[in-house]
């Protein structure tokens, strides 16, 4: 066990999703040693089928999962130390495949992959969720991609910096949705379209406030975008691949995250197995490199304390790595053993 307390620091913690459907153990907790970033398992739960994506609430004493299942469900845990507990129970969200979640102005929104919609469940004042959803968007659009594209799909979730606005990313529609929330209902302000076939998956936006970073699956690039906040506008500005060269297999982008300092963005690439680095330079981002992400199929990435971990899916495990602060280039420095990872978070 970490010596944290020692050292007058407050433990940090790391909680991991995985699929249960590909054997996965379903919610796991582990402790973030502070000499070296590494994770040490310190329990689980069982919880939903596919707990794929997490939340934290800003307070840190709930933990939100979507269950991304034909059906769809979302469920909160009270976290009490290293243990989870069920607070209520899961939350139908009347949409299929939701893959994320985000808090957003007194609700939980989920976007629901399969069913190509948006679901806005209440958040009550102790944390738990309202027994039935508050309302719904329903995206619209097609791409070129025959197998992929056929509908809407999104992808991603998430309030943007100032709390006014929600913002969806949809890979079925090569499109960014930006929504306001009216009596509990997602409405849409305004939707973005990105190049025909790029299959928009994450957003991350940079501490200025002035701009965003959207990962594309179906071509493995990242779209620099400008956001204004007070209009809930976004303008695509460049497109910059992800890799240095063309793919020698499959390549699927995932995650995306930005330092906390503004000056680095990373993006993780299943099939080939990567994590490429970046620095930002103004309007755009300047490729620094790729190292391999220390297992099979990244799905997602994250950054704590200056350094990024990756949950590899198929390899089953979550690697961490230290950033060279001058460069920006990730080292691998270990992993922990979680089967079918799918997401970590830190709190």
């Amino acid at each position: 066990m970490a010596d944290s307390g020692q050292r007058g620091q407050v433990p940090r913690r790391a909680f991991i999703g995985s699929y249960t459907a590909a054997g996965g153990p379903g919610l796991v907790t582990a402790e973030v040693r502070p000499d070296d970033g590494a994770l040490i398992r310190t329990g689980g739960l069982g919880a939903v089928p596919d707990p794929s994506y997490l939340a934290l609430s800003p307070a840190g004493d709930m933990l939100y999962a979507v269950s991304e299942t034909a059906e769809g469900a979302v469920a909160a845990y009270r976290v009490r130390g290293d243990k989870l507990e069920p607070a209520g129970p899961p939350v139908p969200v009347d949409g299929s495949g939701p893959t994320h979640l985000g808090l957003h102005a007194g609700h939980l929104l989920t976007a629901n992959y399969g069913s190509g919609t948006v679901t806005a469940v209440p958040v009550r004042s102790d944390g738990t969720l309202a027994p039935a959803p508050s309302g719904q968007l329903q995206h619209t659009g097609s791409g070129p991609h025959d197998r992929r594209q056929r509908g809407p799909h999104p992808h991603q979730v998430q309030a943007d910096p100032e709390g006014r606005w929600a913002v969806s990313v949809d890979l079925g529609s090569d499109s960014v949705r930006v929504c306001a929330l009216e009596a509990g209902v997602p409405v849409l302000h305004r939707e973005i379209a990105l190049r025909p076939g790029s299959g928009p998956r994450h957003l991350v936006f940079h501490p200025d406030g002035g701009h965003a970073y959207v990962v594309n699956e179906l071509t493995p690039t990242v779209t620099v975008c400008r956001w204004d906040s007070g209009a809930g506008s976004l303008r695509p500005l460049t497109e910059v691949p992800v890799l240095p060269g063309a793919p020698a297999g499959d390549a699927y982008p995932s995650g995306i995250v930005v330092a906390p300092d503004g000056r680095f963005v990373w993006t993780a690439t299943r099939g080939e197995d990567v994590l490429s680095a970046f620095r930002v330079e103004g309007d755009g981002l300047r490729p620094l490199g790729t190292v391999p992400s220390g297992g099979h199929w990244p799905r997602a990435l994250a950054e704590h304390d200056g350094r990024l971990y990756a949950a590899n899916e198929r390899s089953g495990g979550v690697t961490w790595f230290t950033v060279d602060a001058k460069t920006g280039l990730p080292r691998y420095d270990g992993s922990l053993e979680v089967p079918a990872a799918s997401c970590v978070i830190f709190g």
